[in-house]
């Protein structure tokens, strides 16, 4: 769980503690989280663990093995989003990305793994009221409800997914 801004935001709109997301990449032998912050980077495992609330944390990985070619054309997806900026309005093109957008579109991308449903924004709670604040002021009065988006939650309760630690 995140401890930014739009952390309760989001846990509030999708119904889940959880809020951020990466993939872990192993860089000359350390485990780093390529992840949606500004700017998209590697952040050092441990340093993403400590900025989680209360350092909790769960790592999935896909159900079945994945060979050493199909892992580095993986990478390779989510690394061409390395240095994008964040996406605050988590629209569904490329110029700027977000968490769950990054991991969900390497897998496809790279493998033709759809982890989860894709979703619209509609879908999620918008009426609790720090929600229905930031989207203001994100969108003011035109919130793009048939956005096509992917939520952190989605991934985690994906049944493509099982939990590794």
């Amino acid at each position: 769980t995140s401890r930014s801004s739009q952390s309760i935001v989001i846990q509030k709109a999708t119904a889940s503690p959880y809020s951020h997301m990466g993939m872990i990449v192993y860089r000359q032998g350390q485990p780093w989280v390529l992840e949606a912050i500004q700017p998209v980077k590697c952040t050092p495992l441990n340093a993403w663990i400590k900025r989680g609330v209360k350092q909790h944390y769960v790592v999935k990985r896909y159900i079945k093995p994945l060979s050493a070619t199909q892992q580095q054309t993986l990478i390779k997806s989510a690394e061409q989003h390395l240095n994008k900026d964040y996406d605050l309005y988590f629209g569904w093109g490329d110029d700027a990305i977000y968490c769950s957008e990054i991991v969900w579109k390497a897998y496809d991308q790279a493998l033709g793994i759809k982890l989860a449903p894709l979703q619209k924004l509609k879908q999620f709670n918008l009426t609790d009221p720090e929600v229905k604040s930031l989207m203001k002021t994100r969108y003011g009065e035109k919130i793009p409800l048939t956005e096509t988006v992917i939520a952190p939650q989605a991934i985690f309760e994906s049944k493509l997914l099982k939990t590794v630690q």
